[in-house]
């Protein structure tokens, strides 16, 4: 399989999908998208399969986008501490005024609250930029 990027699709919107599923779909044989599916594993492109949650349960949880402003000789310590907390769905460091840009998802705003308080208070965070995010309208990664 010279392109891997459809079955790679496929496997985004419904990682369940079984093999003879997926070779129907793309038109080929089943022993071509198990070996392209292992070459993906080996390779790290596929690190892992993850399910997909029904919107109705992330509307009874409440995420916000942290923006942080760091130290830049504590950041990979602030980095290391982040990627601990439980709440953490993603990190990314950014360009422009704040330097990292995590989500945090809880099941109440006291507790997405404590969350960004944990943040704040990390040793070399000058400071933080909160948005509670209100609806998702697309999302790939759930």
């Amino acid at each position: 399989m010279k392109n891997p990027q459809p079955l790679i699709q496929l496997l985004q919107e419904n990682s369940r999908r079984s093999v003879s599923e997926l070779a129907k779909l793309l038109g080929l044989s089943r022993a071509t998208i198990q070996q392209a599916m292992e070459r993906l594993e080996r390779t790290g492109i596929i690190q892992g399969y993850t399910i997909k949650l029904n919107p109705k349960h992330q509307q009874q949880r409440v995420s916000a986008y942290v923006m942080i402003s760091a130290v830049s000789q504590k950041t990979p310590d602030i980095i290391r501490k982040i990627q601990k907390l439980r709440q953490l769905d993603m990190l990314c460091t950014i360009s422009g005024q704040y330097d990292l840009m995590a989500m945090v998802t809880e099941t109440t705003t006291e507790a997405l609250d404590q969350a960004i308080d944990a943040i704040a208070a990390l040793d070399g965070v000058e400071k933080t930029l909160s948005h509670i995010v209100l609806s998702r309208k697309k999302d790939r990664a759930c």
